[in-house]
């Protein structure tokens, strides 16, 4: 199993595909690189597909400390240097929204493109912050299998969540929340505590797609079109029957957002 070490920790990633372009997928809080499984498989046979698991989630160390936002994304700044795949196609979803805006504003020689699914560039919205930190006390305590249904009702929209032909689908997502230990509460916090980086919008060049699952509670189609609206010349796409987890909730359409965007970006640079 690859692992990288990089700004005082060790990140798990996994490369598919030999492409002359590379993606790198950056994942949601409270998940991991699997949650691009389907992405992966429709990318793979053109780009070289990466994707990790941030600090302290998923395969990689968790470490005492460095879950703030500027650190965590220090630490993708070290995977796309240490790899050599800069400048890169990059895709964040939430919290991986978070490295990307982070990473086109600040190191726009890394990237190439910036595809951001449902995240914002705002910090934590001040009503949400009692309801997450509660949630984070009784992980702290129990773990996080008391917190499943909550969670699920955050990280998916209505139409996953009821529709009996995908019951076993979400069997498995709810499995894959299982496997956090009591330490995510460390990342949970970090994402909480984080500072917005709306002003950073405008300093943001590359190509940009924005998605957004018209189910999404957690970061509302607002925040999407927020940022569409501040970064010049980007492409704004709603994703229906989506909430939170648009790679997972509705795979073929957020494919078909993405080789889209790729395809246009290709054409125009020829």
């Amino acid at each position: 199993m690859p692992y990288l070490t990089t700004n005082g920790t060790e990140l798990y990633y996994e490369s598919t595909g030999t492409g002359p372009e590379t993606i790198v997928f950056s994942h949601g809080l409270l998940w991991s690189g699997h949650m691009f499984h389907s992405q992966v498989a429709a990318l793979r046979n053109r780009y070289r597909v990466i994707t990790y698991d941030h600090r302290g989630q998923g395969r990689s160390r968790v470490t005492r400390e460095g879950y703030d936002m500027d650190t965590v994304y220090e630490d993708v700044v070290g995977l796309i240097e240490q790899l050599g795949v800069g400048p890169c196609h990059f895709a964040g979803l939430s919290m991986g929204g978070f490295m990307g805006m982070r990473l086109a504003a600040r190191r726009p020689d890394l990237i190439k493109s910036l595809t951001l699914l449902e995240t914002s560039a705002d910090p934590e919205p001040a009503e949400n912050v009692p309801k997450y930190q509660r949630l984070c006390t009784v992980v702290k305590w129990l773990g996080t299998w008391p917190v499943v249904d909550p969670v699920m009702k955050i990280m998916f929209g209505k139409t996953f969540l009821t529709d009996p032909s995908r019951a076993a689908e979400r069997q498995h997502w709810i499995d894959q929340l299982k496997q956090n230990k009591r330490t995510i509460v460390r990342a949970v916090q970090g994402a909480i505590d984080r500072k917005g980086v709306f002003d950073e919008l405008k300093n943001i060049t590359a190509p940009t797609l924005v998605i957004v699952g018209d189910e999404d509670v957690a970061t509302v189609p607002a925040k999407a079109q927020r940022i569409h609206d501040n970064i010049a010349g980007s492409r704004l796409v709603i994703v229906p029957g989506a909430g939170h987890s648009s790679s997972v909730e509705q795979p073929e359409a957020v494919n078909e957002a993405i080789t889209s965007f790729l395809k246009s970006i290709n054409s125009s640079n020829r």
